[in-house]
């Protein structure tokens, strides 16, 4: 188990963690989610030794990560996957760390096999895609066959097959009893891996409870319902009656009733008594990511603002037989017959920014007689990458 008591970290005049308190309990996978800049990062430091605290203390089982005896045997950690000599190869790496843990070398090959670096186990690391640095880092991690395990953005770089593979492993590890700690910022898959939550924000703790709990508490579920689309008595009609039995009613962009405050039986039976027709009646429930954005917005501290473009955008141009032969937009070539102006000059409007009307088609002096432009060159088709497999197998340890 992990537990931090009243962890402080400053740096100068910045504080990243501002006495943080909570415990990761074996058996469960425990997200560790919170903004950019939030602390998350520096509080994994600590519980790893990397940093010390200003004020408080983590401990793993009982003790400092620095009283461990052979803590890579105890703790397996992925922080930074790029933390890697790029002239080793990824078993030289990984038996460097058997070595110094005094793990035996076969496991290295265990390892390899597990995260699917198997075939590429001689290939340098310096030209391994992102996330075959993420495989190697994972491997790393689960080397000395650990009992708690922290991992930081450990789906980063990968393919669909990677995070799900990622997400198995996860909740493999915790049903052996193992103590799991994952720092994301991938809220969908948070809410398909994670049992437990614990959410910080500028170096606080905001929640600290499960995944179900957590979304219940920073969300609001509502029903929706919709009536036929050619019947607004209708629609009038069951408004008022769920008004009128206490429930709150919006209306959604497409029409459809967006109705709180009511059980979906009860705004069956208010239906039924107004005799109005239901095309949906159906429960809303909120995503992690819904209620997470709810939990944090008053703690974001990058916020990206609307790209105005200044003085890039030109101004919009005509198309072609829209200006006569003075440059007028109403009469000359561009007007129809009949129309106002038509076949009358009209006086020429100075140009601005240095941009001109362009001549009626037709009518360019400075093109060759019989002489038409050249198409442009199809763009070439790209050619099909090489789909490179890569499969994992069980850890027999």
């Amino acid at each position: 188990m992990i537990e931090a008591v009243g962890l402080t970290k400053r740096y100068g005049a910045k504080t990243a963690v501002d006495d943080l308190s909570f415990q990761v309990r074996p058996g469960a996978v425990t997200g560790f989610l919170g903004p950019n800049g939030s602390g998350k990062s520096t509080t994994m430091r600590m519980i790893l030794g990397l940093d010390r605290p200003t004020a408080g203390h983590v401990t793993i089982g009982g003790h400092p990560y620095r009283s461990l005896p052979n803590a890579p045997r105890q703790v397996g950690a992925l922080l930074d996957a790029k933390a890697v000599h790029g002239g080793r190869t990824a078993r030289a790496h990984l038996l460097s760390l058997a070595q110094l843990a005094g793990i035996p070398a076969r496991r290295v090959d265990e390892v390899l096999g597990v995260v699917g670096l198997r075939d590429v186990a001689k290939r340098r690391s310096s030209g391994f895609s992102l996330g075959m640095g993420q495989r190697l880092g994972i491997a790393a991690a689960l080397l000395g066959d650990p009992q708690v395990l922290l991992f930081d953005e450990p789906v980063n770089g990968l393919d669909p097959e990677g995070i799900h593979w990622v997400r198995n492993l996860m909740k493999t590890l915790a049903a052996e009893g193992r103590t799991v700690f994952v720092s994301s910022h991938l809220m969908s898959e948070m809410a398909l891996t994670a049992d437990h939550l614990i959410v910080i924000g500028r170096g606080r703790l905001l929640s600290d409870m499960s995944v179900t709990d957590f979304i219940s508490a920073n969300s609001a579920d509502f029903a929706r319902v919709r009536v036929p689309e050619n019947a607004p008595q209708e629609r009038e009609k069951l408004t008022s009656s769920l008004i009128e039995a206490g429930g709150s009613v919006m209306s959604e962009p497409d029409g459809a009733l967006r109705v709180t405050g009511l059980p979906l039986p009860r705004i069956s039976d208010l239906a039924h008594g107004a005799d109005v027709r239901l095309w949906e009646l159906s429960p809303h429930r909120a995503s992690l990511e819904e209620a997470y954005m709810r939990m944090t917005q008053g703690v974001v501290d990058y916020r990206s603002t609307d790209d105005a473009k200044a003085g890039l955008l030109e101004p919009p141009q005509a198309p072609y037989g829209a200006y006569g032969p003075y440059g007028d937009a109403q009469g000359g070539y561009g007007a129809a017959p009949g129309a106002p102006g038509h076949g009358q000059p009209q006086p020429a409007e100075a140009p601005q920014q240095s941009w001109y009307a362009p001549p009626p088609p037709g009518q360019n002096p400075y093109a060759t007689p019989g002489h038409a432009a050249a198409p442009h060159p199809a763009a070439p088709e790209p050619s099909p990458a090489d789909a490179a497999g890569t499969k994992t197998s069980e850890d027999p340890r």
